[in-house]
C-alpha cells in the first residue's frame, strides 16, 4: 500500500513537473509571438506618426513655396509695404494657422508681418540663418528653434518650425535672381497638440539629440543619446535588454509612460529628425501568462482526471456518476475559460483598430445619419420609394466604409497610394452622392449622362473623387446669382482616353488662362469661401495620374470643365 502511495506521488510529482515546464514553453512562445505582434503595431503607429508629422509641417512648407509666388509679394519687394500687403500675409497666416508669415528683403530687413511677432532682431537670429541664407541661394531653407516647453496658448515662446522660401524677381532682366524672402514659422505646440497624449507615447529629436517635439510633454527637453532617451536629472536610468530581436524598456518615469514597454526607432532624414515610441508590454505579458495558465490548467485538469479514472476504475459503479459529474463540471470551466479568452482577444483587437479608422469613418457615418434622417422624413410624408432610396444609400456608403478600412489598412504599409485602374462612372456617383446635398440647397438641378457600364481610368479613386466634388461645388458656386442652375456632367470615350465634362449655366470664366493659378478666385477677398486653391490642387492631382484639366466658355453661356485621363483596359479583359 505505501509502495503504491510513494509510486503515485512520484508520478503525480513527475507530470506536474512536465506540465509546468510545458506551461512555461507555451507562455514563452506566447509572450515571444506577442511581443513581435506588439512591434508590428508599434511600427505602423510610429509610421502613421512621422507621416502625419511631414504632411503637418508639409502643409506650412507649401504657404511658404506658394506665397513666394504670389504676386503681391513681388510688388511689396519693388513698391514697399502696403495695408493691403500686411492684411494679405494675417489672413495667410489666420487660415493656414501659422505662427507668423513674413516678408523679407535679401539683407535681412523685415518688409512685412502677419501678427508683428517677428522682429529684425529675430530675423538675425543664429537658428534662422541657416534657412535664411539657403533661400537667398534660390532653395527652400528650413530650421527649427527648440526652445523650452512651450505654453498651450501657442504664443511662439518655445519651439518653433521655419521655412524660407525665395522670392526671385520676376522681370526679364533680374530673372533668377533672389529678390527676398517669404518665411513662415509654425508653433511647435500647435503641430502637436491635436495628437497630445494619444497612445504610444512618440517622441522627436533633433540633430543634437534634444526631444524638440512630443505626445507626452514630460519628455520634451530630453536627450536622445543613441538608442536610450536620458532622462533630467532626478530620474533613473531606463533599464534596458533584448527579447526575441525587441529592445525592452523598464523605467519608472511617468504615469503616463509605461513601465515596460518596446523601444522602437525610426530616423527621418528629410526632416533632421529621430523618432521614437514606447509600446507597452504589459498587456502582452498577462495575455502570455494566461496562455500560460491556461495550459496548464487544462493538463493538470485532464492529468487529474485520468488519474481519478486509473483509481477508481475497480471502484463500485456509484462513484463513477459522481466522477463523470466531476469531470463534466472541469470540462464546462475549461471551456468558460478559454470563451473568455477568445473574447478578450477580440476586444484587444477593437481596441487597436477604433483610434485608427475613427477619423476617415467619419463622413460616411455623417452621410449615412443625413440619409437616415431623409428616409425617416420620407416614410412620414408616405413616400416609401423615396426612402427606400435613401435606404440604399445608407447600404452604399456602408460598403463604402469596408473600402475605406481596406484603404487604411493598407496605407499603414506604404507611404502613398499609386495610380491604379480605376471605375470612373462609380467616382462621379459617389461625387455626386456627397455633393448631392449642397446642389439641392443652391437649387442647382444635375443632369448626369450616366454611361451603360463602368468607365475604366488610370488614377486614384479618392483623389479623382476629391477633383469632380471640386468641379460641381465651383459650378455650383459660380450660379448662386444666374436665373437657371443647371449641371451637366457627361463622361466621353475618345480612343483611350477618357473624358470628363461639368458644364454649368453660370457667366462662364472670366479670364479662363488663370483659373489653376494659386489664389487666383472670382470671389471677393475674405469671403469665407477658401483661398482660390482647389483648382489649382485638383490640376496637381490630374496631372500626377498622366491627364490634363482644362476650363473654357461655352457658346450658350456657361463654362466647361474637362478632365481628360488615361483610359484602362476592364479586369475581366486584362485575366483574359
Amino acid at each position: 500500500m505505501d509502495r503504491r502511495l510513494a509510486r503515485s506521488a512520484l508520478l503525480i510529482a513527475a507530470f506536474v513537473v512536465a506540465v509546468a515546464g510545458f506551461s512555461a514553453m507555451i507562455a514563452r512562445q506566447g509572450w515571444v509571438q506577442a511581443l513581435h505582434q506588439a512591434a508590428d503595431r508599434g511600427a505602423a503607429d510610429l509610421m502613421l506618426a512621422t507621416d502625419r508629422l511631414q504632411g503637418q509641417l508639409h502643409q506650412f512648407r507649401q504657404v511658404a513655396v506658394v506665397t513666394a509666388d504670389h504676386p503681391g509679394v513681388a510688388d511689396m519687394l519693388r513698391q514697399g509695404t502696403t495695408a493691403e500687403a500686411r492684411l494679405m500675409l494675417q489672413r495667410l497666416a489666420d487660415k493656414s494657422g501659422a505662427l507668423e508669415v513674413a516678408v523679407l528683403r535679401t539683407d535681412g530687413a523685415v518688409l512685412a508681418l502677419a501678427s508683428g511677432r517677428l522682429q529684425d532682431g529675430l530675423a538675425a537670429s543664429a537658428w534662422l540663418q541657416p534657412a535664411l541664407q539657403t533661400a537667398r541661394h534660390g532653395a527652400l531653407g528650413v530650421a527649427h528653434r527648440a526652445g523650452g516647453v512651450p505654453s498651450v496658448t501657442g504664443d511662439g515662446a518655445g519651439r518653433v518650425w521655419a521655412f524660407a522660401a525665395p522670392v526671385f524677381r520676376p522681370d526679364v532682366a533680374g530673372a533668377g535672381r533672389v529678390a527676398g524672402v517669404v518665411l513662415v514659422l509654425a508653433d511647435i505646440a500647435r503641430v502637436e497638440a491635436e495628437w497630445r497624449g494619444a497612445r504610444p507615447p512618440i517622441w522627436f529629436a533633433d540633430a543634437s539629440g534634444r526631444v524638440i517635439l512630443s505626445n507626452r510633454s514630460e519628455l520634451l527637453g530630453w536627450r536622445q543619446d543613441g538608442a536610450m532617451l536620458r532622462p533630467p536629472a532626478g530620474l533613473a536610468q531606463a533599464r534596458t535588454r533584448v527579447v526575441a530581436g525587441q529592445v525592452l524598456w523598464h523605467s519608472d518615469w511617468s504615469p503616463y509612460i509605461p513601465r515596460d514597454a518596446i523601444h522602437l526607432a525610426q530616423d527621418l532624414p528629410v526632416l533632421g529628425l529621430r523618432a521614437g515610441v514606447l509600446i507597452e508590454t504589459a498587456s502582452v505579458l498577462r495575455l502570455a501568462l494566461l496562455q500560460g495558465a491556461t495550459v496548464a490548467a487544462i493538463c493538470l485538469a485532464f492529468g487529474a482526471v485520468l488519474f481519478l479514472v486509473l483509481e477508481r476504475r475497480r471502484a463500485v459503479m456509484a462513484l463513477n456518476a459522481a466522477l463523470e459529474v466531476r469531470v463534466a463540471d472541469r470540462t464546462a470551466a475549461l471551456t468558460r475559460a478559454q470563451a473568455d479568452l477568445v473574447q478578450a482577444g477580440k476586444l484587444s483587437a477593437l481596441g487597436q483598430m477604433s483610434a485608427g479608422i475613427s477619423h476617415e469613418l467619419n463622413q460616411p457615418l455623417m452621410a449615412i445619419q443625413q440619409f437616415a434622417e431623409n428616409a425617416r422624413a420620407y416614410l412620414d410624408r408616405g413616400q416609401p420609394q423615396v426612402a427606400d432610396d435613401n435606404l440604399r444609400r445608407i447600404t452604399d456608403l456602408a460598403r463604402r466604409m469596408g473600402r475605406i478600412i481596406k484603404a487604411l489598412r493598407a496605407f499603414a504599409r506604404q507611404d502613398s497610394e499609386p495610380a491604379a485602374r480605376v471605375d470612373l462612372v462609380a467616382v462621379v456617383e459617389a461625387a455626386l452622392d456627397l455633393a448631392a446635398s449642397r446642389l439641392q440647397d443652391a437649387g442647382v438641378s444635375v443632369d448626369w449622362q450616366r454611361p451603360v457600364g463602368p468607365v475604366w481610368v488610370q488614377g486614384g479613386e479618392v483623389r479623382l473623387g476629391q477633383v469632380v466634388v471640386n468641379l460641381l461645388t465651383n459650378a455650383s458656386e459660380a450660379m448662386v446669382a444666374s436665373p437657371v442652375r443647371h449641371v451637366t456632367v457627361t463622361l466621353m470615350d475618345q480612343g483611350g482616353t477618357v473624358v470628363l465634362e461639368v458644364a454649368d449655366t453660370g457667366p462662364g470664366i472670366r479670364e479662363p488662362d488663370r483659373i489653376f493659378d494659386p489664389f487666383y478666385t472670382t470671389r471677393a477677398v475674405g469671403a469665407g469661401e477658401g483661398m482660390g486653391l482647389g483648382l489649382s490642387i485638383s490640376y496637381g492631382l490630374v496631372q500626377s495620374f498622366g491627364g490634363a484639366i482644362r476650363g473654357r466658355n461655352r457658346a450658350g453661356g456657361g463654362a466647361v470643365m474637362t478632365v481628360e485621363l488615361q483610359g484602362c483596359a476592364a479586369p475581366d479583359q486584362v485575366a483574359a
